[in-house]
């Protein structure tokens, strides 16, 4: 793919890469905006460097690719609620998305993407995985796909979150999604389950809905389909969570690695058949 505004430099073959020539907290051409889309939609995760993304840029950035979507499980900042703010330290007792996962899929409607911001980060480590769920899914037996298609899964945040934060009032969403989804815009297959937040597979029983989930979940962590992002200072990450997961490495505890998050809505996942879960 040629493009004339920015610079395009894959990562990997199958997943990431970096994007030069363009300021994102900056008002962007329309051209700009699409070729950012197209670079998103051939490479599934871009990445940006020497960024600063003030609040109000962050959601215009993101707003050129969708309504922002405010998160279902923690409130926004303060001003500010379709941001939600990233940041571990030295009191700190976990980090999110220490398990691989694609963004809230747990919602009926998961968002289609996220913008990832960090002002600051360690020296060393903080590193973010990303996976190619497209090279999951192509790297499957012929059997194995033939079995997954039409099957449907449930994904269910409160397991999840209870071990985070316990027993509380809250209530946390639970779908249930097409196993293999057909990407709207490239029409490519994508796997679609994920261990932070896939819990059963429907009918069928759960020793095999076990035995399934975990084959799958060990396959999409497969090295293979991975590219692995260091991040500096004034960084940007910019996924596709309809085809990707990813998991944010805490090997740098005491230190700190802080910015900020936005997510784009997205719409209903849908299966070969064209039919959404429950349709």
């Amino acid at each position: 793919m040629v493009y004339d505004t920015i610079e395009v430099k894959p990562i990997t073959p199958g997943i990431g890469a970096e994007i030069f020539g363009i300021d994102i907290g900056a008002p962007l051409t329309n051209r700009q905006v699409q070729e950012v889309h197209d670079a998103l939609a051939q490479h599934l995760v871009i990445f940006f460097r020497d960024q600063k993304l003030e609040p109000e840029g962050h959601k215009r950035f993101g707003r050129y690719f969708g309504e922002l979507a405010l998160s279902t499980v923690v409130d926004g900042i303060e001003g500010h609620p379709e941001i939600v703010r990233m940041h571990a330290d030295e009191n700190s007792k976990y980090v999110a998305g220490e398990q691989w996962h694609s963004d809230l899929s747990c919602n009926p409607e998961p968002p289609m993407g996220s913008i990832l911001y960090l002002h600051t980060v360690p020296p060393v480590g903080g590193d973010t995985l990303f996976a190619s769920m497209y090279a999951a899914y192509e790297a499957l037996s012929e059997r194995m796909k033939a079995y997954l298609e039409g099957m449907t899964a449930i994904h269910d945040a409160e397991p999840f979150y209870r071990q985070i934060f316990g027993r509380t009032n809250k209530t946390y969403p639970v779908a249930s999604h097409p196993i293999v989804r057909v990407h709207p815009v490239t029409k490519r297959k994508a796997l679609y389950v994920n261990e932070q937040y896939t819990t059963r597979i429907d009918g069928v029983s759960r020793p095999e809905s076990d035995a399934i989930l975990g084959y799958l979940h060990a396959h999409c962590q497969n090295p293979e389909f991975q590219v692995r992002f260091r991040w500096r200072p004034n960084s940007a990450a910019f996924w596709d969570n309809r085809c990707s997961q990813h998991h944010a490495i805490w090997d740098y505890f005491p230190l700190v690695r802080s910015g900020s998050r936005i997510s784009i809505k997205g719409d209903k996942p849908y299966g070969t058949d064209g039919a959404t879960a429950g349709a």
